[in-house]
């Protein structure tokens, strides 16, 4: 029997909502089992879904570490206890991220060998495979041997993901040349070289999208700034582009016979359709979506943390990062 996914029905901007929503598409249209995790007189109607009832819901701004050891009784950390239980095969939330991983963390610990978990989230790349970018968030100050330790999960999470056989793995600095960057990247560099990771040498940041390689490791503080900057960027385009199209009667001609075709790409480009980010290296599955998840992101979240149990990411992971 499948276990259920334990959903955070109280994280997120939409959240219970479009939480709910999403859960109730996850079971309708993907024919997943999905179980709320709430505070029940605060989630309403359920949908018919299974309610996990809690007392206590860790707000957006909460300071995460705190939060997580004074309100034991929050959704957030009791999604994660079920996971911890084996009542539930995964987690997912779209709320406060840092106190999302402090509850995955101390609830279900680390796997045997890994220094620190680290964020993956999927580099969109048009017409292939995505690229895996990490880390995008956990861990602001980093050192050279976790980073080779990134890059060798981040592989992982490729090869379990997207099918990629033996992944490349890039370093995110600020040339190609291995002598620039600074002394964590340099340091980097050589240890990957040395790995036996398939090491194509750094990228920059204009190669991220698309990305000439399968793995992007940096430091979560770069990783964060990174992402959040092309997130940024692409919302500009887009909206700028869309309010372009319109403007007159050329614009508008222009903009039906193109429409048609930037669309999908834009798509492919959305945050909701990627699935939101996992946490790799803990003993259990943690899916984190974006605070301003609508039920679409949910819903894509909830099938990544399903397709992760099924492809067993975390024994992989097990078996790539050995104690030494």
């Amino acid at each position: 029997m499948t276990l259920p996914i334990a959903l955070d029905a109280m994280g997120g901007d939409y959240a219970p909502a479009e939480i709910v929503a999403g859960a109730r598409r996850a079971v309708d249209e993907l024919g997943l089992s999905v179980t709320l995790v709430g505070v029940p007189e605060l989630v309403g109607d359920p949908m018919g879904l299974e309610v996990v009832a809690c007392s206590e819901v860790i707000a957006m701004d909460d300071d995460p570490a705190a939060s997580v050891r004074t309100k034991k009784d929050s959704s957030l950390v009791r999604a994660a206890e079920l996971v911890r239980d084996g009542k539930a095969s995964a987690m997912v939330s779209a709320g406060n991220t840092g106190a999302t991983m402090a509850a995955a963390l101390l609830r279900m610990g680390r796997l045997p060998g890994v220094i620190r978990p680290c964020i993956a989230i999927p580099l969109p790349n048009p017409g292939t495979s995505p690229s895996v970018f990490v880390d995008a968030g956990a861990n602001a100050e980093c050192t050279p041997e976790m980073l080779v330790q990134f890059a060798t999960m981040g592989a992982t999470f490729a090869a379990a993901r997207f099918g990629t056989t033996d992944p490349s793995i890039g370093l995110l600095s600020i040339g190609e040349e291995s002598s620039k960057g600074t002394p964590l990247v340099k340091a980097t560099h050589e240890l990957l070289a040395a790995s036996g990771l398939r090491f194509a040498g750094n990228v920059e940041g204009r190669d991220l999208i698309p990305c000439p390689v399968d793995v992007v490791v940096t430091d979560g503080f770069t990783g964060n700034v990174a992402l959040k900057t092309l997130e940024g960027a692409l919302k500009f385009v887009f909206s700028t582009m869309l309010g372009v199209f319109g403007t007159d009667d050329e614009t508008r001609a222009a903009g039906n016979a193109l429409l048609p075709h930037l669309m999908p790409i834009v798509a492919s480009l959305t945050p909701e359709n990627q699935g939101g980010a996992m946490l790799l290296g803990l003993k259990g599955i943690c899916v984190i979506s974006h605070g301003s998840s609508n039920a679409t992101a949910i819903m894509n979240a909830l099938r990544v943390a399903a397709e992760m149990d099924a492809a067993q990411v975390v024994n992989r992971l097990r078996t790539a990062i050995r104690p030494d």
